[in-house]
């Protein structure tokens, strides 16, 4: 099997379109996608013909990178998660376990998105913020700064949540809402419309 000096010295590059012209490279043997020698990708990983892996990113386990998405910089997916569509991950970003990025989501700095968490549409998931469990980050929505959101929580529309702020349980933030802070919002809680919740507020409700 072709290892990376082979491929080096082959003189086979590719142009990831990233300001540094054409590098060493080589197309992955399970899917075609291009990867970079300076990345690390494992057998077991698939990068479909469209996709593409550089810098000094990451892809192992069983992971999946399709469609025409990227992953770059020093980001690192692994698990069984899935990047698809148009979706990108990089910085020193994480993706793992059974979690997906895709449509034309970005998670960037260094944030860590994982468990059976998703990531979509136009969201953006960045800084050291976390999305996991169960939850959902889509729309236009911000995840940023320190902010958590997990559990069954879903966070869309146009809404913001960052600084210190958890969204939690089966709480809902979206159309233009704000959650930021070191505010929490849990249980069956509905953040909406332009609403502002800040500081150390606690926002709950459990149903009866």
């Amino acid at each position: 099997m072709p290892t990376k000096d082979d491929n080096a010295e082959s003189g086979i590059t590719h142009d990831f379109n990233d300001g540094n012209g054409p590098v060493p490279a080589r197309q992955h043997k399970n899917g075609g996608g291009w990867v970079a020698l300076t990345a690390e990708v494992k057998d077991s990983a698939y990068v479909g013909l469209e996709a593409k892996v550089y810098g000094n990113a990451k892809v192992s386990d069983k992971s999946w990178v399709f469609g025409s998405a990227k992953v770059y910089g020093n980001a690192d997916v692994f698990g069984s998660a899935k990047v698809y569509g148009n979706a990108k991950v990089y910085g020193d970003a994480w993706v793992s376990g059974n979690a997906w990025v895709y449509g034309d989501a970005k998670v960037y700095g260094d944030a860590w998105v994982y468990g059976n968490a998703w990531v979509y549409g136009n969201a953006r998931v960045y800084g050291k913020s976390c999305v996991y469990g169960d939850a959902k980050v889509y729309g236009d929505a911000w995840v940023y700064g320190n902010a958590r959101v997990y559990g069954n929580a879903r966070v869309y529309g146009n809404a913001w949540v960052y600084g210190n702020a958890w969204v939690f349980g089966d709480a809902r933030v979206y159309d233009d809402a704000w959650v930021y802070g070191n505010a929490k919002v849990s249980g069956n809680a509905r953040v909406y419309g332009n609403a502002w919740v800040y500081g150390f507020a606690k926002e709950e409700h459990d149903a009866d």
